[in-house]
């Protein structure tokens, strides 16, 4: 069976006698597990609920005795493969992992990522070898792909909340749904950011480690290189984010529906189409430095989705082009370091602090930006 293939399945329900009247829509979310009303009310569009074998609307009342039938597909199981894949670490003990993650690498699988990421290695790197089933009643309600993809997302961001958070532990095994496909994961980074994350070893070391990311007592850093001349040297920038209403796989400020997000931005250095900055978040949402970087016209380098490519280097002044298209030729991602992580250790309590250069790409567009250019202020960043 591919990845992608699914498999029909029938919910039928049946209405208690005595039934007070009730929205067929609300009825089904009520009925069935893990059901929401959006995903229902988008089945009855489809042509996927019957009633007594005939299409009804989402405002039909229900009564005693009606058949309802619901039906949907089924992804084929997510197997958690452990694979052999490099870990650059930074740190180890028994409890816990701190690794410097490559860009490039997803952090955790999903329906259309089954391989290939940082939990795959972690797995391998803990000693399992067997694949692991997970996510075996997840269905299909009519959505396209990526929406189911980014249904196990739903309301993570890139920092996981304690209840959110995916544990490994090899006495409990792994946790269902979209907690089983984040052993050990406390906090995320996106596909393309390099940099420091820390990951738990066993559950109680993770629950401990996720509880700090609740509660915001660690302290990350991040590197960035963005288009045009940031003026202010300190800046916060806020803005509530969620989901893009242009595309659903990317993130917008939005004025409602979203989560709110603020970010500390400093300039470190200025030169004459881009500054170099480092950004420390006072929240975790995915895509954050990127979405409210991009909201104030300084898209990051780089960045395919927001910005960073071709429309920055159409930006900017006609002299600047060409060093800005020599800039893009040394990256293919957008221009984003974790580069330093603080925490308390779970156990011993001990204060940690963790960093990690900055990745070849970006030193070779900072060093391009450099080049013949005397920045308006410099700081170590």
């Amino acid at each position: 069976m591919s990845a992608l293939e699914r498999t029909e399945h029938t919910y039928e329900i049946i209405v208690t006698p005595g039934k007070k009247p009730e929205r067929l829509d609300a009825y089904i979310t009520r009925s069935i597990a893990m059901a929401t009303r959006t995903r229902v009310q988008k089945a009855i569009d489809a042509g996927s609920v019957h009633v007594n074998g005939v299409h009804k609307n989402a405002n039909y009342k229900v009564k005693p005795s009606d058949v309802i039938t619901v039906t949907v597909m089924r992804p084929p199981p997510l197997q958690l493969v452990p694979q052999d894949i490099p870990l650059e670490i930074l740190y180890e003990d028994e409890h816990l992992l701190v690794i410097n993650k490559a860009p490039g690498i997803l952090v955790h699988p999903g329906l259309g990522n089954r391989d290939g990421t940082l939990v795959n290695a972690v797995l391998w790197h803990l000693g399992q070898r067997e694949p692991i089933d997970v996510l075996k009643g997840r269905e299909d309600w009519g959505d396209d792909e990526d929406a189911v993809e980014e249904s196990l997302d739903e309301g993570v961001d890139e920092t996981l909340d304690t209840s959110e958070a995916a544990f490994w532990d090899p006495e409990r095994g792994l946790e269902q749904e979209s907690a089983a496909i984040r052993p050990g994961i406390v906090h995320r980074l996106d596909r393309d950011t390099s940099g420091v994350m820390v990951i738990g070893k066993k559950y109680l070391t993770t629950m401990q480690l996720a509880k700090q990311f609740a509660d915001r007592t660690v302290s990350r850093q991040y590197v960035a290189l963005c288009w045009g001349i940031v003026g202010e040297d300190h800046l916060l920038i806020e803005g509530d984010i969620g989901r893009s209403p242009r595309d659903r796989t990317l993130r917008a400020i939005v004025r409602t529906g979203g989560k709110y997000a603020a970010t500390e931005v400093t300039v470190h250095e200025r030169f004459l189409c881009a500054t170099l900055i480092t950004c420390k978040l006072r929240t975790g949402r995915t895509h954050q430095i990127r979405v409210h970087l991009s909201s104030r016209k300084h898209p990051l380098i780089g960045d395919p989705d927001y910005g960073g490519r071709d429309s920055a280097i159409n930006a900017l002044h006609h002299a600047y082009r060409q060093k800005g298209t020599d800039v893009l030729r040394n990256i293919h991602r957008q221009a984003l370091h974790a580069r330093s992580l603080e925490f308390t250790h779970p156990v011993t309590k001990e204060r940690m602090v963790f960093e990690s250069p900055l990745p070849a790409d970006m030193q070779a567009c900072l060093d391009l930006l450099r080049d013949g250019y005397t920045p308006h202020a410099t700081t170590d960043p």
